[in-house]
This record gives C-alpha cells, sequence and structure tokens, in this order.
C-alpha cells in the first residue's frame, strides 16, 4: 500500500500547474488524504486536505488558488497563480483501510513528494 505523486514541474509566476496523488494497494477504503508541502530551509507546512465526504480545507495561503478533489483513488490539486512562496516539495498523505488478512488495518500514508519550482 503506497502513495504516488506526480506532476511538479517548472512553471513562471501566475501560472497554473496540477499535481495528482494516486494510491495503489490492497485498498478496502480511503478515508482522508490532503497535501503538505516542504520549502527549502523551512518547516514542512499543511497545504489542503479532502475528506471522504468530499469536505475540503485549505491553508489560508491558498485558498482561491488551489482546488483539490478526488476520484477513487486519486487526489489532485489545481494550482492557479502560483506564487514563488509556493516553491516547494508537496508530499501527499492519506489515511486509509488496508486489507490485512481477511480484515482491514487502519494505515497513515505518505508519498514521495513532487517538487514544485515557481520562478521566471
Amino acid at each position: 500500500v503506497q502513495l504516488q505523486a506526480s506532476g511538479g514541474g517548472l512553471v513562471q509566476p501566475g501560472g497554473s500547474l496540477r499535481i495528482s496523488c494516486t494510491a495503489r494497494g490492497s485498498i478496502f477504503r480511503i478515508l482522508n488524504m490532503g497535501w503538505s508541502r516542504q520549502a527549502p530551509g523551512k518547516q514542512r507546512e499543511f497545504v489542503a486536505a479532502i475528506t471522504k465526504d468530499g469536505n475540503t480545507t485549505y491553508t489560508d495561503s491558498v485558498k482561491g488558488r488551489f482546488t483539490i478533489s478526488r476520484d477513487n483513488a486519486v487526489m489532485t490539486s489545481q494550482m492557479n497563480s502560483l506564487l514563488p512562496d509556493d516553491t516547494a516539495l508537496y508530499r501527499c498523505n492519506a489515511d486509509v483501510m488496508a486489507v490485512q488478512g481477511i480484515g482491514t488495518t487502519r494505515k497513515s500514508l505518505w508519498g514521495q513528494g513532487t517538487l514544485v519550482t515557481v520562478s521566471s
């Protein structure tokens, strides 16, 4: 059971980028998924999250610019009006009910991250 992030890259200020996170493996149910980011020399910070019911939360700095969504095992973040301060390694995380034997067990997963660079 793992998470795989993709879609990062280099974009100019004011541009847009879409990053995705795919949950793979023997998963019975995905509970919550989200994104955190860590810029060079800074601590990791929460970016956005989406519950199993589709409720979303965002950190203030990305409200109105980022939109998080989920379709089954794939979470996507559409990032618009990007700023240099958005430059960071974006890592996805998820709480899932993984299949274990004849039952399930709750697991917290982290992906390896995808790098987003906003620069002219």
